[in-house]
């Protein structure tokens, strides 16, 4: 990745890669779920439900499973071993697999896959009657086992007894001086352990990433699958190629989400919203019938109640916009409250923060059916009341009862001739 971050916590399509395969593990219910971290990614990756076993060196990933054994101490049963850089897996695709496994009663059953394209993944060997009997790793397979198109995944269900005792008997003796958990399978086989395959139907779930191209092909596979799921259920998305939207955001039938829109975090779009083009969300909830953009940006904490309207060169922060009410262009509305059926002239500012320390950012409020004039600030705290209009130009800095006028910048003066008398008469003269 060429990164000072690890691999498995690159974000991807709002969460870390090694999110999306513990969520896709976690739909299992495994009791245990174990992840097996670096002394270094410890507290990063701890959370609930997890329980967290230390690798305490790289020596492969042989030896990534050998220590998760404190943690799975006395467990009896199936160990589903997953990699961590394989976001693409699907909860269906690892149940399958663990259902072959206990379908075969196999010592350890392997998913394996054919790609469209050359990996170098291990390639599995099998004997003239089909059985497999070993994975051979990329760099110490011959050319003759190179050509083989069927790949180990590195995704495996193991018999837990057997995969202690065949974890015991792993050496580094191969191109990469480490502990294979391949050898694993070569160990059962010369035991005579039964082992099985599950073949992946899709060529791309069990790919794991090793670059950012990877990880960007990795991330429109996963725009695809959300997009084509909201779409399923009744929203319509103008150009899903240009639509990108976090795995958590809700989007109810007949939305509509325009091309080049980016929907992040908790956002919810309620039905019958049009959003886009080129809007961006991040946590904030678009009521229903409402309009966003285009060129629109909402931050965390935005609300926009029915039938509202934020329009173009607009950006919202943890405010909410009142039913109805419009901030059609060009306006910065952050820690407000706006009623309903209000309008915001163009240019509106809300002027929240006090450049003082220690100074908590103000609010503003703002009533109902109120009508705000182009190129208002308003500096918070502060409160605009019902009905109340403001003047065009005015810079609001005290309260506006109800019903009222309030603003009136000074009024423009003219001094004729006053650059020529400075500087001189005409360019042309």
């Amino acid at each position: 990745m060429r990164s000072e971050t690890p691999k498995h916590l690159h974000p991807l399509l709002g969460k870390r890669m090694v999110d999306w395969v513990v969520d896709a593990a976690g739909a299992l219910d495994p009791a245990p779920l174990v992840v097996v971290t670096s002394p270094e990614t410890t507290e990063a990756l701890a959370g609930e439900g997890i329980t967290l076993a230390v690798q305490p060196q790289a020596r492969g990933t042989g030896d990534a499973v050998a220590a998760s054994h404190a943690a799975l101490d006395g467990f009896e049963g199936d160990v589903l071993v997953l990699s961590g850089d394989a976001p693409l897996l699907t909860t269906e695709l690892l149940q399958a697999l663990v259902a072959a496994h206990r379908e075969s009663r196999a010592a350890a059953t392997l998913l394996t896959f054919e790609p469209d394209r050359p990996l170098p993944y291990g390639r599995i060997v099998r004997g003239r009657d089909g059985r497999v009997q070993a994975i051979v790793e990329e760099g110490d397979a011959s050319e003759q086992e190179r050509e083989i198109r069927e790949l180990n995944s590195s995704i495996y269900v193991f018999d837990a007894d057997e995969l202690w005792g065949a974890l015991e008997g792993l050496n580094p003796d191969n191109a990469q001086g480490e502990l294979y958990l391949t050898d694993t399978v070569r160990s059962l086989v010369d035991s005579g352990k039964p082992v099985a395959t599950h073949r992946a139907d899709d060529p791309v779930s069990p790919v794991g990433i090793n670059t950012r191209v990877e990880l960007a092909a990795a991330a429109a596979v996963l725009r695809d699958r959300i997009n084509e799921r909201h779409m399923l259920a009744g929203a319509t998305l103008v150009d899903p190629r240009s639509t990108w939207i976090d795995p958590h955001v809700e989007v109810e039938p007949d939305a509509v989400v325009h091309p080049f829109t980016v929907l992040r975090g908790t956002t919810r779009v309620l039905r019958g919203a049009e959003i886009g083009p080129h809007v961006v969300a991040i946590d904030a909830e678009i009521g229903e019938r409402t309009l966003v953009g285009p060129f629109c940006y909402l931050r965390p904490g935005t609300v926009l109640e029915a039938g509202a309207k934020a329009g173009t060169f607009v950006e919202l922060k943890n405010s909410r916009i009142g039913e109805g009410t419009k901030v059609p262009h060009l306006s910065y509305i952050g820690d407000a409250e706006i009623g309903a059926e209000t309008n915001i002239g163009a240019g509106a500012i809300t002027v929240n923060y006090p450049h003082e320390p220690g100074r908590p950012k103000g609010r503003t409020e703002i009533g109902r059916n109120v009508r705000t004039g182009v190129h208002n600030a308003f500096v918070a705290p502060i409160e605009i009341g019902d009905d109340a209009w403001i003047a065009v130009g005015s810079v609001v800095t005290d309260d506006v009862p109800p019903g009222s006028l309030a603003g009136f910048a000074p009024r423009q003066v003219t001094k004729e001739g006053y650059v020529y008398d400075k500087h001189g008469g005409p360019a042309d003269d």
